[in-house]
């Protein structure tokens, strides 16, 4: 089954706002085997919100349409989804009244023009947003479906989720089909493709879907068959496979992100971490702490970006900073054993160190953009790692540093380093 996603709103067409809502709603679809073979950004206009509306339909079973459901006269998917389909508009009495409750929740009255949010697709449902002020619509006829939705992320994902998805469930479709996804860390996207590749392309009954994020490659197996048992053993087999050629640079067989990972290690083995981070910024800080319950076992961190604060704040020696620098491995190991001891001591604790060059340029020491020193200390010993990023700005590199000391870490509390 085939999807187009048309995504509404002149912004959406400047460089100040961006459509995040495509790439979620296309991992949805895919989850139910739904391919999604065109996206495409539509100003505020009526003519071609109708004309993209009328060529989805020709394409393909689903229309999805975002964003262009607010109050005002440029919000225009309605009217749009209307003349396309060739029916009306009919004010809901029950909508008009679930909006002025909703306005007089937030102790305000309901503006004449937000009467227009009540207005829906002759044949269509209403999709309640609990979220927002703008219903959804679902249409379904012997053409396809057509699915109106919000344009705010907080408010289109819990209503494609707990509305659409049911909906789309009841569609039959001939094949069944089931998605592993397996995380990998320390390699390159070309170098997963170089040793996977030979497997997906000789597995007909699964697609493989590679995404490259800075040092975090995602891959995405999906089987396909006539049952779900079927199409669940072909992706599992097919990942396996893939699993045994790329070995520890997997770290998760499912959508689970390093940072979480990596709190289920610190979890089971009763460790608190403590972070110094120079060129990072609290980045990985921020990564951690992005997990729920991360309080558990993150003791805390120092963002220790000169030299002042590292002698001060972690208590590294200015004479080590000084004879070998701030970017340096034995500064590394330095701050990632005070790390730890400042979050409990050796027995109790794990730091994890930072330091490097993000540019733009190189530093003060002749050190090229790029460089960046870590380290891991524990109990048992300090392990340090030198790596240079070559190629893009400074975010690419504080975002690869994060990444790479994260990995380092998963490493080492497995024993593999």
């Amino acid at each position: 089954m085939e999807a187009v996603i048309i995504a509404v709103g002149s912004e959406l067409l400047t460089p100040a706002r961006l459509d995040t809502n495509s790439l979620f709603l296309t991992e949805r679809l895919a989850r139910r085997g739904v391919e999604v073979i065109r996206k495409i950004v539509v100003g505020d206009n009526l003519e071609r919100i109708a004309a993209e509306i009328r060529r989805g339909r020709e394409e393909a079973h689903i229309v999805i349409v975002t964003g262009g459901l607010g109050p005002t006269l440029d919000d225009l998917s309605r009217e749009g989804a209307a003349a396309a389909l060739g029916v009306g508009l009919v004010e809901q009495p029950e909508l008009v009244a679930w909006l002025e409750e909703r306005f007089a929740s937030f102790g305000r009255k309901m503006a004449a023009n937000n009467r227009r949010q009540a207005l829906i697709l002759e044949g269509a449902e209403p999709l309640p947003n609990p979220n927002g002020t703008a219903p959804g619509q679902y249409f379904a006829d012997g053409g396809g479906v057509l699915m109106l939705l919000p344009g705010p992320p907080r408010e289109i994902k819990p209503m494609f989720t707990a509305e659409c998805e049911p909906r789309l469930s009841r569609i039959h479709s001939p094949y069944q089909y089931s998605t592993v996804t397996l995380r990998v860390s320390g390699l390159g996207e070309s170098d997963v493709d170089q040793r996977v590749g030979p497997i997906y392309s000789a597995e007909s009954r699964a697609d493989t879907t590679i995404l490259a994020g800075p040092g975090d490659i995602q891959l995405h197996v999906r089987g396909k068959a006539a049952t779900a048992d079927e199409a669940r053993q072909i992706a599992h087999a097919v990942a396996e496979k893939m699993a045994a050629e790329l070995g520890d640079n997997v770290y998760a067989w499912e959508d689970k992100p390093l940072e979480a990972v990596v709190g289920d290690l610190l979890r089971e083995r009763g460790l608190q971490l403590g972070l110094a981070e120079s060129c990072t910024g609290g980045l990985i800080a921020e990564r951690i702490t992005d997990v729920p319950g991360s309080s558990e076992y993150f003791a805390g961190g120092f963002v220790s970006y000169s030299e002042r604060a590292k002698v001060l704040w972690l208590g590294v020696s200015a004479s080590l900073i000084a004879e070998h620098g701030m970017v340096s491995e034995p500064t590394a190991r330095a701050m990632a054993e005070r790390a730890r001891d400042h979050a409990g001591g050796p027995a109790g604790a794990v730091g994890v160190a930072v330091t490097g060059v993000a540019g733009p340029g190189p530093d003060a020491a002749g050190n090229p953009q790029g460089l960046v020193c870590m380290a891991v200390a524990d109990e048992a010993d300090t392990v340090v790692f030198r790596r240079e990023f070559r190629g893009g700005g400074r975010d690419r590199v504080r975002q690869l540093a994060a990444q790479y000391a994260l990995d380092l870490l998963r490493r080492r509390l497995l024993g593999l380093v």
